[in-house]
């Protein structure tokens, strides 16, 4: 049993802030990465909206300058997922990796979201033979071939964008008549002659045998069904937060978020929650820096507090 005054779980921006902020308290935090080091962001090709990178920045590097600044402060990284967690008996917590069992006095849940699914006959078994969740992952394999993209929020454009560095032509389909993402991006989106878009429609099969050879399209409207030829299908539909983890030992919202106050304590004293793990709202990298930053504050203060 190793024991640690402070583990922080998930290496996101929420997550690194958080070290960083406990980090420059002395504190010496443990963050345990989790199964994709940087979070969402670390797959995310363009950062543009984050302050202090007035020409932008890409997702793995803006994880590696976060990382580098929590690490000089004497954060401690170790690549690992938590697949158990006691917080019943209060503090110390106990904490089971893959590797290894902790004790912690306080911890940090930014454990984030993932990315939902269609749900559709053929997405699943297709997963890794054309249908993927990560442009930046996959994009290069799609080269002078043509793909589909599901959504029309901020991520899909985002992502499309990207993929026409890549394919002959970017579909995207959605679901409505109208975008949800922000303007500049959907300005971006309808000047690129590599993007079409595919109004009130969902996809309901993703076809192939080995790999995606066409999805099932049905209009919302005129209730018309069609088969699309295409590639790869990249879905980006909205997120649910990864919480499997502590059903029935933090208190959540309906939708499985962490409830947590104004300092950032979950229901349990001791554990705090950052990032999207408890966010349904904003979701940022700048609201998730906010967040940890927040949350690795109160934490110091709770323990100075026991102290």
């Amino acid at each position: 049993m190793t024991k640690e005054r402070v583990i922080i779980l998930g290496s996101g921006p929420a997550g690194l802030t958080a070290a960083l902020y406990t980090a420059r308290a002395n504190l010496e935090p443990l963050v345990i990465s989790g199964s994709q080091l940087g979070g969402q962001v670390s797959i995310t090709y363009e950062v543009e909206n984050y302050p202090g990178f007035p020409e932008g920045s890409t997702g793995p590097e803006l994880v590696e300058r976060m990382q580098k600044q929590a690490e000089r402060f004497g954060a401690r990284m170790v690549v690992d997922e938590v697949v158990e967690v006691d917080f019943r008996r209060g503090s110390p917590f106990r904490l089971k990796t893959y590797a290894e069992e902790y004790e912690a006095e306080a911890v940090v849940v930014c454990t984030g979201a993932s990315p939902k699914r269609l749900g559709v006959p053929g997405e699943e078994t297709m997963i890794g033979k054309g249908v993927s969740f990560c442009a930046t992952c996959d994009g290069f394999f799609f080269r002078e071939k043509e793909v589909v993209v599901v959504g029309g929020g901020d991520s899909a454009l985002e992502e499309g964008l990207f993929l026409t560095r890549f394919a002959n032509r970017v579909r995207v389909v959605h679901r409505r008549d109208a975008l949800r993402a922000g303007e500049t991006l959907k300005r971006r989106a309808m000047a690129n002659e590599k993007m079409t878009f595919v109004w009130d429609t969902v996809v309901e099969e993703i076809v192939g045998n080995g790999k995606v050879e066409a999805v099932r399209l049905r209009n919302l409207k005129t209730g018309t069904a069609e088969r699309l030829a295409t590639d790869g299908v990249f879905i980006y539909i909205g997120h649910f937060p990864n919480t499997d983890l502590f059903r029935g030992q933090l208190a959540m919202d309906g939708h499985e978020y962490l409830s947590a106050d104004a300092r950032m304590m979950t229901s349990v004293e001791g554990v705090f929650a950052a990032g999207e793990v408890m966010d349904p709202v904003y979701r940022q990298v700048a609201t998730s820096v906010g967040q940890g930053a927040a949350a690795g504050m109160m934490l110091e203060r709770w323990l100075a507090s026991r102290d």
